[in-house]
């Protein structure tokens, strides 16, 4: 031990640049929940979003323990053991002896789960959410430990048994319930099967997180994290240079400025660390405001190209059915037929112009046109709406973000400037009128 003990300040200061390296992790992902801002699902676009509702699913899941309707459980028993083990060792005087002591432990005997894709619902709609390769933060829905003599011992868990067992098992399961609110964030993705959005794994990602904590709570456990990693590593480095002037017989009283130095170091690192983190958060939040604006004109582009096909198709319905209405009328009309060189009506022609209309016009369709012209003229506009509400959203974020301290100071180092919030007297483009005259 006294050879490797020079060397013990090294690895000390290794495990607490780990440390760190969590730690601004942790703070990366705490300014990332706090930096984004919660999309309805109808106004789901394309990259990060956060999202709050609840799962749904027509088909759910039964979980193994609690039988609860779930999209998401995972299970597991486990079974206890304790053995006395003789040992052999070497006391101070150099003396061999032989002691005996008692392990104990648990083993996993059974296992196992399932996970379903599952709808995200709100006030507004649904979305498909894949959670497959997620972070998935769940409530514990069966904690259990029996004995041999209680059914669950033998009717949820093996037949068999493991050596040295004291015929105790444990019974555990998390599970995401049907109905439950949850936090979402992750990428969104064009679906392939639907003109819609889905939230899947994605590698570019820097978060996929399922959680059925608040976004408060989330956000507090990340803070803590951050703290915790920090304090972990301030100990790992402080601790080494303990052990080694203990191994070496140092006196430590005489050795505390390398300690203050060390640690000084350690959150020097630290600092950078932060300053790091903090304006590439800021450099992430000014790109997806730009994102955010891009949207909006993506939305208004398919406004201006969907409606004039929308009400032309509307129109061409409208004439046709007018045409046809007054055939029909027409035809409606005649009271009787008049024989061969006479002028009147003729009732072959007629039964040539019903025969043409039925085989080609068997419905009339006008009228679900207009309703379904009418949903698609609301949903476009809703559409907008959303991408301008969000853009507000995230652009104010980001201009708090500016303000605050000390985030402020480093916008100054970057350069980096407010945007503009988008007001309703100011924003202009140009409408597409909707017009049937012919």
């Amino acid at each position: 031990m006294r050879d490797f003990a020079p060397w013990l300040p090294v690895l000390g200061a290794g495990l607490a640049f780990l440390c760190l390296l969590a730690g601004l992790r942790a703070g990366r992902r705490r300014r990332l929940v706090e930096n984004l801002p919660t999309s309805k699902t109808t106004g789901v676009f394309i990259g990060l979003v956060e999202l709050k509702g609840t799962a749904e699913v027509d088909a759910p899941l039964t979980s193994f323990l609690a039988e609860c309707r779930c999209t998401h459980y995972q299970w597991s028993v486990e079974e206890q053991w304790e053995r006395s083990v003789t040992e052999t060792y070497t006391d101070d005087e150099g003396n061999t002896k032989t002691r005996t002591r008692t392990e104990s432990g648990w083993t996993t005997v059974a296992n196992g789960g399932e996970t379903i894709p599952f709808y995200l619902q709100d006030d507004c709609g649904v979305i498909l959410v894949q959670p497959e390769g997620a972070e998935l933060e769940v409530p514990t829905t069966f904690d259990e430990t029996c004995s041999m003599l209680n059914p669950l011992y033998y009717g949820k868990g093996p037949t068999g048994g493991i050596m040295d067992s004291t015929g105790r098992r444990r019974f555990h399961e998390r599970a995401l319930p049907l109905h439950a609110e949850i936090y979402v964030m992750g990428q969104a993705s064009e679906r392939e099967d639907a003109v819609a959005a889905k939230i899947a794994a994605d590698p570019s990602a820097p978060l996929f997180l399922i959680s059925t904590r608040s976004e408060e709570e989330i956000r507090s456990g990340f803070a803590w994290a951050y703290w915790g990693w920090l304090l972990l590593g301030t100990l790992l480095l402080v601790g080494s240079f303990l052990w080694r002037d203990a191994v070496q017989g140092r006196d430590s009283g005489r050795e505390w400025p390398f300690y203050v130095l060390a640690v000084l170091g350690f959150y020097c690192s630290a600092t950078v660390g932060w300053v790091w983190m903090v304006f590439n958060g800021l450099i992430d939040l000014r790109q997806r405001v730009r994102q955010a604006w891009a949207q909006v004109d993506v939305q208004l582009k398919r406004r201006h190209d969907l409606i004039p096909r929308l009400v032309a198709t509307v129109t061409g319905l409208r004439d046709h059915e007018a045409r046809l209405q007054t055939q029909v009328a027409a035809l409606r009309a005649q009271q009787s037929a008049t024989p061969p060189g006479v002028a009147g009506p003729d009732y072959a022609s007629c039964t040539a112009v019903m025969m043409a209309v039925q085989e080609a016009y068997p419905e009339l369709t006008a009228e679900p046109a207009f309703l379904s012209l009418q949903q698609s003229l609301v949903d476009t506009e809703q559409r907008i709406a959303l991408a301008r509400g969000y853009f507000n959203e995230i652009a104010t974020s980001y201009n708090t973000r500016l303000e605050q301290i000390p985030d402020r100071f480093i916008a100054m180092l970057g350069g980096l400037q407010a945007q503009p919030l988008m007001l309703a007297g100011d924003f202009e483009r140009a409408t597409v009128t909707v017009n049937f005259a012919p």
